[in-house]
């Protein structure tokens, strides 16, 4: 069976996404295509546009054939932890052949090369990251600057290709399969159209663009010529029934009042808060009345905006260093599935005769899957899916859309 792997976050699914799923399988006659995609938040710590619900459709409906959800604790996390789990849950599933992806690049040979030094990290280019993030640097910086001066490259090409957030994944996933040891096939497909941080609209409109023209209330046609008619259906749909758009900024007093509740030492204990970070955010929290604010007071040029927003929704749902620590040693603990089409559904009867991973099919086996092992690993990465799933209902513009509990009575959606 040769299946195609996706991994994305569909927030929402615009024309890029569609070209991604043609221009992979021009050369190939693959059985079906399977994505991995992010649940109700997404990896830079934001609140997801609409529902993973109606993003499962959109996916179904603009080529994708099964859809399984990336748990939270995946999801939310930085590039090297969002591709680790996604391909540790693809691993798992044991069907997939080939992993498609988008980079800036398009260069597969130059990504592989680029890869293999940060999976086998040479002594050299380790003492070059610690120089340069002993410097003040991210983390992000610091490895651009010793990735390009370990391959002595002559000009800024591979500095700046490490600044391309496609290009980035792209050496995530391949560092995985090289250190995972997977037998599956890499493809990269070159973006096409404006940068992802770009915010005008077009035929080939980012999702940044796109979200960021929603929430400035531009006239909906303009959007809609960024979006398979598909996709604009149901985010139009979503809008008329008050489940979208949804904005983080909503979490403004629940996060607000979460960090005033804690001593410096609880916030310490949040993943990823070090270097006397819990200073600044316990202050932040007192003399800070908004979200924007609050970050802009966190903000470094050590900790990025996208890891701060991670941060905050780290401290909404409890989830502490150690937490973390024990479900990454655990791994990806079952396959919730989001929806399928016919081809799909074969799919799917591969998965449960190759993986050792429960596969979590309805509201009821969630429920189930999750009172077995409350207390335990896998209960607590499903719970903080839960808690995730829930807090984001409470989001939505319609009072009456934001009942919690979805999770054990919400069937995958069929196509």
């Amino acid at each position: 069976m040769q299946v195609l792997a996706i991994i994305a976050e569909y927030n929402p699914f615009h024309h890029g996404h569609r070209y991604l799923i043609q221009a992979a399988s021009e050369n190939y006659n693959f059985d079906g295509i399977m994505c991995v995609m992010s649940p109700d938040f997404v990896q830079r710590g934001e609140a997801a546009l609409c529902s993973k619900w109606a993003r499962t459709q959109m996916a179904l409906q603009g080529g994708v054939d099964l859809v399984i959800q990336l748990p939270f604790v995946c999801a939310v996390r930085s590039a090297y932890y969002f591709a680790r789990g996604a391909m540790e849950l693809i691993a798992q599933c044991g069907v997939a052949s080939h992993l498609a992806f988008g980079s800036e690049s398009g260069d597969l040979y130059q990504l592989q090369y680029l890869a293999r030094i940060i999976a086998g990290e040479p002594e050299e280019y380790k003492g070059l990251i610690k120089k340069y993030l002993a410097s003040g640097l991210s983390f992000a910086a610091a490895r651009a600057k010793a990735l390009h001066n370990y391959v002595n490259a002559g000009t800024g090409e591979i500095e700046s290709l490490l600044w391309g957030p496609n290009n980035i994944l792209a050496l995530e996933y391949l560092r995985s399969i090289y250190e995972l040891g997977l037998a599956i096939q890499p493809l990269t497909i070159k973006r096409k159209g404006p940068d992802y941080h770009d915010t005008q609209l077009s035929q080939l409109s980012s999702a940044t663009a796109i979200r960021q023209a929603l929430f400035d209330s531009t006239a909906l046609d303009n959007i809609a010529a960024s979006m398979p008619e598909s996709s604009w259906e149901i985010l139009k749909r979503e809008i008329s029934l008050g489940q979208a758009p949804i904005s983080s900024d909503l979490l403004e007093t629940a996060i607000l009042s979460r960090l005033r509740t804690m001593d410096r030492h609880e916030i310490r204990q949040i993943y990823e808060v070090s270097e006397g970070l819990e200073n600044r955010i316990y202050e932040a929290a007192r003399s800070c009345g908004t979200l924007a604010d609050l970050r802009q007071y966190i903000k470094s040029r050590r900790y990025s905006m996208t890891r701060i927003n991670r941060i905050l929704l780290y401290s909404l749902l409890g989830i502490s260093q150690t937490m973390m620590t024990h479900l990454d040693q655990h791994g990806p603990s079952y396959l919730h599935v989001l929806g399928f089409s016919p081809r799909g559904r074969e799919i799917l009867q591969q998965i449960n005769s190759n993986s050792r991973l429960p596969v979590l099919n309805r509201g009821k086996d969630i429920k189930r899957f999750y009172e077995e092992n409350r207390g335990y690993p896998p209960g607590t990465m499903l719970e903080l899916d839960i808690k995730a799933a829930d807090i984001y209902r409470l989001l939505m513009p319609n009072p009456q859309a934001r009942t919690g509990g979805r999770e054990f009575t919400t069937s995958p959606l069929r196509v």
